[in-house]
C-alpha cells in the first residue's frame, strides 16, 4: 500500500491550492481516505476523510465550505482543493488510508499514511 502527497506551495492569504494523493496497491472500496494536517508540536488533525464515491465526505469545522474533496478514480488519485486559505492553515498535509475513516475521521483510524507535503499561507 503506497500513498504519496504533493502538491503543497507557498501561498498567499485568500489563494487557493490542490493537494493530491496518488495511492496504489489496495482496492478503495475497501477504504475511505482521509486528508491530515499536522504543525510542529500538535496531533494530526483530521480534515476531511471520503468514501470511494465522493458523495459521502465528513469535514472538520475548521475547513468545512473551505476545503473540498474529490477523486479520479481512473489516476487512483484523490484531491484536496483548498480555496480561502489563511496563515492558519500552514501545516505539513498528510493523505491516509483506512476502513473506518468515514466515520472517525482520526489520525487513530488511519491504517496506511503517506509522505507529507508542506503548505504555507504568508503574505
Amino acid at each position: 500500500v503506497q500513498l504519496q502527497a504533493s502538491g503543497g506551495g507557498l501561498v498567499q492569504p485568500g489563494d487557493s491550492l490542490r493537494l493530491s494523493c496518488a495511492y496504489s496497491g489496495f482496492t478503495l472500496s475497501y477504504f475511505s481516505i482521509g486528508w491530515f494536517r499536522q504543525v510542529p508540536g500538535k496531533e494530526r488533525e483530521g480534515l476531511a476523510c471520503t468514501a470511494y464515491n465522493t458523495e459521502s465526505a465528513n469535514y472538520a469545522d475548521s475547513v468545512k465550505g473551505r476545503f473540498a474533496v474529490s477523486r479520479d478514480n481512473a489516476k487512483n488519485t484523490v484531491y484536496l482543493q483548498m480555496d480561502g486559505l489563511k496563515p492558519e492553515d500552514t501545516a505539513v498535509y498528510f493523505c491516509a488510508a483506512g476502513t473506518l475513516l468515514l466515520h472517525r475521521c482520526t489520525e487513530a483510524a488511519a491504517e496506511y499514511w503517506g509522505q507529507g507535503t508542506q503548505v504555507t499561507v504568508s503574505s
